[in-house]
């Protein structure tokens, strides 16, 4: 047995509001997740995300690496994780390593605007490399959405970049 992965979410802004409330209310998980080798080196990102964890929830921020050790080791079993990366690379990086996001899938939840981007959605900005990163997790089995709030109909975010002209 392994941990189980509630949700797995990209999002620029990892945790926050919406993710701490809405979502974890939505998917309840015993921890919250945040794996980014930058902000694990960030002491001040580090302690404003651990403190945005609700109460009931405890949060950690740790590396890519150590994410894919702990995923397979039994003491972490118990773990109902919401996952968070920045990024769908970050993400695919996890899956390369053995953190089996076939179940959960992946919610892109928010990728920030920046040059070269192209709007998906309202809060999912994507570029040739989210894509591509989107296309490989999709042809080894994991689906990769665009939802910002649970309320919200995901939707394919491969289809989302097709009709954008991304795919």
């Amino acid at each position: 047995m392994t941990m189980t992965i509630s949700l797995a979410r990209v999002d620029s802004r990892l945790l926050h509001g919406q993710v701490a409330t809405v979502w974890t209310k939505t998917v309840r998980p015993n921890r919250i997740l945040v794996v980014s080798d930058d902000v694990v080196q960030d002491q001040l990102r580090k302690t404003l995300i651990v403190q945005a964890a609700p109460a009931d929830v405890k949060a950690n921020v740790i590396s890519v690496d150590k994410m894919a050790k702990i995923f397979h080791d039994p003491r972490f079993d118990s773990f109902r994780v919401l996952l968070l990366t920045e990024n769908l690379t970050d993400m695919y990086r996890l899956f390369e390593a053995g953190v089996d996001l076939r179940g959960s899938g992946v919610n892109v939840g928010n990728l920030a605007f920046s040059s070269g981007k192209t709007m998906l959605t309202d809060s999912v900005a994507a570029d040739a490399t989210d894509v591509q990163v989107a296309h490989k997790l999709m042809t080894q089995g994991v689906t990769v959405t665009a939802q910002t709030v649970p309320s919200d109909r995901p939707q394919d975010f491969l289809n989302l970049a097709t009709k954008k002209g991304l795919a």
